[in-house]
């Protein structure tokens, strides 16, 4: 297809929606398109050069007849400015609120001569619209837009049931880089953090907030580790990893588990697991499993959301009750206890998250959508 000038507005912090985001502009830029992120900071993952992207900081000014600043009002006259400046053909908005909202003012501001597609990935319907003061603004700002995508089936199911919204929503999955994963000698980082040939590692990425049920893997690690030599390391920080490290005290698990934070590395670190657990209790996709499966790791997942969309049970990885700590733990110990089952899953697990969710698969689905939304020949 013909080039095409493409904003992007999304969180530019280290959440699934931020990183899919980014890397899709990254994509979009390697394949021809100018690239113009509008967004508060620069976004976490937008650490290269690329001649093809060009990034428009969100400032907002304090006033004091604002109790709080006014971003999303900022936000979308900074995306008309944007679009009318460098003659953009589509804004593509990451999440209902405010991202879409403010496309929805700008697109009045330019006179209606600009088009949106949102792309709804799981927290802006999930949460924020089960919240009766917001489920308006959400539906509006879904309705408003020209083209919707979800992540998942699940999430566009209920975001029509949950929103009664008539848009039609597509069905775009999130995707790996299959880049990312290129020359990655997992028994080196291995080595580097002392594992043991014997040992056993599990690894959990999260942001740490009670949906994840970080408290769940940690307990299905502790009757894990009671069978076979383990470790179990955290990837990612939030509001609830300062009550997971005293949970671990408490239960004598500091020498096996390790808290390494916000990372860029994650494939790296992601290699080092021989299983990832997902024991979300709310999960509309599930990119942390995606990128698990990338490097060769089978994921233990909660039976929720968009994650049965991701790990085919059986085959990839289990899928178990959620909150069932006990059988994710037996789930593993199935998985880790059997060599040829464990190889098995190992490459199972990469081989359908690079052909089914890879970039060269999912980009050109938006760029099919891209077309259709411009009424392009």
């Amino acid at each position: 297809m013909e080039p095409l000038k493409i904003g992007i507005t999304c969180y530019p912090s280290v959440g699934g929606s931020g990183v899919v985001a980014t890397e899709l502009g990254i994509s979009l830029a390697e394949r021809g398109h100018e690239i113009h992120f509008i967004t508060s900071s620069l976004p976490f993952r937008l650490q290269e050069v690329h001649p093809n992207i060009f990034f428009h900081e969100v400032v907002v000014n304090q006033y004091q007849v604002f109790r709080y600043p006014p971003y999303d009002l900022t936000l979308a006259s900074k995306m008309a400015e944007v679009a009318k400046k460098h003659e953009l053909d589509l804004l593509h908005v990451h999440y209902a609120v405010p991202h879409a909202v403010s496309a929805a003012l700008a697109k009045d501001m330019l006179k209606g001569d600009i088009k949106v597609m949102t792309t709804l990935h799981g927290t802006d319907i999930t949460v924020l619209g089960e919240d009766p003061s917001l489920a308006n603004i959400i539906q509006l700002g879904i309705e408003r837009s020209d083209c919707v995508t979800a992540v998942s089936k699940f999430l566009s199911k209920q975001t029509k049931e949950q929103l009664d919204v008539t848009k039609e929503i597509e069905t775009v999955y999130n995707f790996v880089d299959e880049k990312e994963i290129q020359d990655i000698d997992r028994q080196s980082i291995r080595q580097k953090f002392g594992i043991q040939q014997d040992e056993k590692v599990i690894v959990h990425m999260s942001n740490f907030r009670g949906v994840k049920r970080v408290e769940d893997v940690i307990r299905a690690f502790q009757i894990v580790q009671g069978h076979i030599p383990s470790r179990l390391y955290f990837i990612g920080d939030g509001p609830e990893r300062n009550t997971m490290e005293k949970l671990v005290q408490q239960l004598g698990l500091s020498e096996r588990v390790f808290f390494l934070g916000n990372q860029m590395q994650v494939f790296q670190l992601l290699s080092m697991g021989d299983v990832k657990m997902l024991l979300s209790e709310k999960e509309s996709f599930g990119l942390a499993a995606l990128e698990a499966m990338a490097v060769g790791v089978p994921v233990v997942g909660s039976n929720i959301g968009g994650i049965q969309e991701v790990i085919e049970d059986g085959v990839t990885g289990r899928v178990v009750p959620v909150y069932d700590y006990e059988k994710a733990a037996e789930a593993t110990l199935d998985i880790l206890l059997d060599a040829s089952v464990h190889e098995q899953y190992r490459e199972q697990s990469q081989h359908r998250a690079l052909k089914r969710f890879g970039k060269q698969s999912i980009v050109p689905e938006y760029e099919r959508l891209y077309e259709r939304m411009l009424h392009l020949p």
